[in-house]
């Protein structure tokens, strides 16, 4: 089986992917813009082959890569990044390979734009917001004469949270519609709600063979916009029904094989027309592993390798990893440089020892969304793992 993996160098942790698709007899081949010099350890192990393109979006030398390698190893069976930024790319590259695992360019559109999601979490039985793709102020006006103020908009192709705000009133409307791509944007209803998601990795049939639940108390684009403290913690213990709604929802999409990271909102109170306090309403989904490290706290969720979880899956179609062990609640908690709080690292070290799992810094590229230092602990309660969170963020 020959896997070539597009960006293996990064994010870092990404060469845990390529080690353990090796480890099952994967033939794994890569191609990255970072020169192979500069490669981590684990790649230049476990890739039998890396190939250099310093400008990953010129899609014809990307092709004439292909080409080699395929030339040089045989078919090509899988071609994934696993990160949102390349998913559209990986999918023209199947085409032109006929790489038989994956979407194709002509699924992508409800996997990339936020409002053709909605119509297949709709089928899937799941309520969405309302909603328009902006094209101009009358139609704005119109729809918040519908929905009344807070709307919330966000680029309906695009990831992250960067470009995604609240708009509270005319003036702020106003303003949104003299953006030069503000007809990029879709325009939601807003919703008081706490996102939670449904991760995973699905096999052949969209059955969801290894599933975790995260909770994000506060909202990304919170975290971004107000410039606040992050924290989110992940689990299997799902609710029997979250599980079937996010089954439905796989279903409905067709993912096959692959890592899936879908947002609902579960909302706060209730929402005229669209439902009670605690009831869940469809947000959008991202079909790859979740962003930054989180596959590293997933994998201290089971007390296992999310990593190997996905490479059996791909190899053999079901995951070999004993999943009946403890499993925990795994919490990610950041802190920011700006802020000063009342306990420095060896205060929480010393209070949670046998917790923490491990502690880093962001670069720079995820510190404006996650954080500067960061701590991922696991404990077996949501309890313990919030009395942590409370203890790491205490400010002055």
């Amino acid at each position: 089986m020959n896997f070539v993996f597009i960006s293996p160098n990064y994010p870092l942790i990404y060469s845990h992917f390529v080690k353990a698709l090796h480890d099952r007899g994967v033939n794994v081949l890569g191609i990255g813009d970072t020169p192979k010099a500069n490669i981590n350890d684990e790649l230049k192990n476990n890739l039998t082959e890396y190939c250099y393109v310093s400008d990953m979006n010129n899609i014809q030398w990307m092709k004439n890569t292909l080409d080699y390698l395929e030339n040089k190893y045989g078919h090509i069976d899988y071609i994934e990044s696993n990160n949102e930024y390349w998913l559209m790319n990986d999918a023209l590259y199947r085409e032109y390979k006929n790489v038989p695992n994956g979407f194709r360019p002509n699924e992508m559109e409800k996997i990339k734009y936020k409002s053709k999601m909605k119509q297949y979490f709709e089928k899937a039985g799941v309520k969405v917001a309302r909603y328009i793709v902006y094209d101009n102020l009358n139609q704005a006006q119109e729809f918040v004469k519908q929905v009344g103020y807070p709307v919330f908009v966000k680029p309906d192709n695009g990831v992250g949270a960067s470009s995604s705000y609240k708009i509270k009133n005319d003036e702020e409307l106003l303003r949104f519609s003299q953006l030069e791509n503000a007809k990029e944007y879709i325009m939601e209803e807003y919703i008081d709600g706490t996102i939670v998601t449904f991760d995973g990795i699905v096999d052949d049939d969209s059955n969801a063979l290894l599933a975790y639940k995260e909770t994000f108390p506060i909202p990304v684009a919170n975290v971004v916009n107000d410039d606040v403290d992050d924290y989110y913690y992940a689990s299997t213990r799902i609710e029997k029904d979250y599980f079937e709604m996010g089954q439905n929802v796989l279903k409905s999409f067709g993912v096959k094989k692959r890592c899936f990271h879908i947002e609902f909102f579960k909302l706060n109170t209730d929402k005229e027309g669209l439902g009670k306090k605690d009831e869940i309403v469809g947000l959008e989904v991202n079909m790859r592993s979740p962003g930054g490290d989180t596959p590293d706290l997933l994998s201290i969720a089971i007390d296992d390798s999310y990593y190997d979880c996905y490479a059996d899956v791909i190899a053999f179609n079901k995951i070999n990893v004993n999943l009946n062990k403890t499993h925990y609640i795994a919490i990610s908690v950041s802190k920011k440089d700006r802020f000063k709080y009342v306990h420095n690292h060896e205060e929480i070290e010393a209070n949670y020892k046998e917790n923490i799992i491990r502690h880093g810094f962001y670069d720079k590229a995820n510190a404006l969304v996650m954080g500067n230092e960061f701590y991922f602990a696991r404990f077996k309660s949501v309890e313990e793992a919030l009395e942590f969170q409370k203890f790491v963020m205490k400010k002055y």
